[in-house]
């Protein structure tokens, strides 16, 4: 029996990251389409473990450093909400998050009603919607142990492999979604540029350096909120409402950042704490995917499929009628219509690599760059998290 203790679970997985970096670098298929390292290495380790179990391996893994880890993740989220960006995006922003908004209660509208339809429970549904691909992988982990606990048997496995068919169709179906609003463009001969000036509106106001002296400032505000939001966190609990464990911190960095935008007291990096968050979700992802127990998967397999089919299409819906429409109906429009859909289904990666691939061959969408990473990377986890939990309460 081999049994890791915290620190030597923290060190395979150091090596297992590695090992998912290295892959992505080398198989151009998980390039193309943003799958996240972490996830990756984490799920071939989980198959080594899978394959170990039947041949009599006896591996006992410490995962203690799982939730603060994700907490810390979700702090850094939660620094990155500025009421001064938002204002900055004006309108298009208010206008994308609500319908971002409106897309995430579909998605769990149209899965619960799926599983229904399949004899399956809703929950299972929507843990295949807005919990999995709204949220991505990280949501989906951290959402888990409370749909274990409603009932839903796997729901680790089940959340890691929903949020994965939704990365990789994010990524293979954004272009196809842009390249038809661009033939559309054409058809009606409209420019397929942009009078905007090319500027990462965001880039200024947002720099500054994450060199040794601001590191250590950054992981302090990180433990800060995380030890603040815990109070926050309790006093929900006692007034009997029941939310996820980092959503305390969320909102207590969240405070601390407009404070900080207000004041400049603290001159927070967004660099810097991004590259923090990473740091926390990596190793949450690879901790939570080591210990996954896959051969749980072959019930729901067909059922998962099916529930992520009538996603894509749904987003799909979507990015072509209401993104394009209340986007402007023009260039900027189609390139935020491919950079909802990759975040929708994805992650923002999947969402800026679709951007990207329009604005390389025809011309810059600054208001597009600007519109689809505030929301898509903040303010839609707020919301979604909200979603999510209302779900939990009603449908359980």
């Amino acid at each position: 029996m081999l049994d890791f203790d915290a620190i030597a679970t923290l060190a395979l997985a150091s090596l297992v990251l590695i090992i998912g970096h290295a892959l992505k670098q080398h198989i151009p298929f998980f390039s193309r389409y943003n799958l996240p390292s972490p996830v990756i290495g984490g799920l071939l380790a989980a198959l080594v473990m899978w394959y170990g179990k039947q041949h009599g391996w006896n591996i006992q893994l410490n995962t203690s450093m799982r939730t603060p880890l994700m907490i810390a993740f979700f702090t850094t989220l939660g620094f990155a909400a500025s009421l001064k960006l938002l204002k900055i995006g004006g309108r298009y922003v208010m206008i994308f998050l609500g319908i971002s908004i409106i897309a995430a209660i579909l998605q769990n509208v149209v899965g619960a009603s799926a599983a229904v339809l399949m004899g399956l429970p809703p929950l299972l549904g929507v843990l295949c919607g807005s919990v999995t691909l709204t949220g991505g992988p990280a949501t989906g982990l951290a959402f888990a142990p409370q749909f274990e606990a409603a009932g839903i048997v796997a729901a680790e496995s089940i959340a890691i492999m929903a949020a994965m068919c939704g990365i990789i169709m994010g990524g293979i179906m954004g272009g196809p979604i842009g390249t038809l609003l661009m033939r559309h463009l054409q058809k009606n001969q409209q420019p397929l540029t942009t009078n905007h000036r090319q500027t990462n509106m965001t880039s200024d106001l947002l720099a500054s350096s994450t060199d040794e002296g601001h590191l250590l400032k950054h992981v302090g505000v990180i433990l800060v909120a995380m030890w603040l939001g815990s109070f926050v966190s309790a006093t929900f609990t006692q007034w009997g409402v029941t939310l996820p464990a980092y959503i305390g911190a969320m909102l207590v960095a969240a405070v601390l950042r407009n404070i900080d935008d207000k004041t400049r007291f603290l001159q927070l990096s967004e660099n810097g704490l991004e590259n923090l968050g990473h740091v926390a979700l990596s190793y949450f992802l690879v901790l939570s995917l080591m210990g996954l127990d896959l051969s749980k998967l072959a019930s729901v397999a067909l059922p998962l499929l099916v529930l992520i089919a009538l996603q894509v299409l749904l987003i799909g819906l979507l990015s072509v009628t209401l993104i394009f429409k209340y986007m402007g109906k023009d260039y900027e429009a189609a390139v935020t219509a491919t950079g909802f859909y990759g975040f929708m289904m994805g992650t923002t990666a999947n969402a800026m690599a679709n951007m990207d691939a329009f604005v390389k061959r025809y011309s810059p969408a600054p208001r597009a760059y600007l519109v689809v990473p505030i929301v898509g990377a903040f303010f839609i986890d707020f919301a979604n998290t909200l979603l999510v939990q209302f779900c939990l309460n009603w449908l359980k």
